[in-house]
């Protein structure tokens, strides 16, 4: 079993490598390409999955439960951020 400090860490690395995912060629999609869209919202889920029960463990501090809350509201903007504003060779049809 791995601790929740090994669970935020590792939710934190795939956080950044959604965020770190190359964008696809405008000719084969762009941000709009289906496998890399299913790439991306993958490696949120795992990342909010790591944590998501922490919260309810006893043993939770209430610092941890802070630290929880500020990863999953960073996989929302990371979803934002990499799904809906990240311009793709172009406008953005926002």
């Amino acid at each position: 079993m791995i601790s929740s400090a090994e669970r935020i860490q590792k939710a934190y690395a795939l956080i950044r490598q959604a965020r770190d995912l190359p964008l696809p060629p405008t000719g084969e999609g762009g941000k709009y390409n289906f496998s890399y869209i299913a790439r991306v919202k993958a490696l949120l889920q795992d990342a909010r999955d790591l944590v998501k029960y922490i919260s309810k463990t006893p043993t939770a501090t209430p610092e941890l439960k802070e630290e929880v809350r500020r990863l999953l509201q960073e996989a929302d903007r990371a979803n934002q951020e990499i799904l809906i504003q990240r311009p793709d060779s172009g406008s953005d049809f926002a």
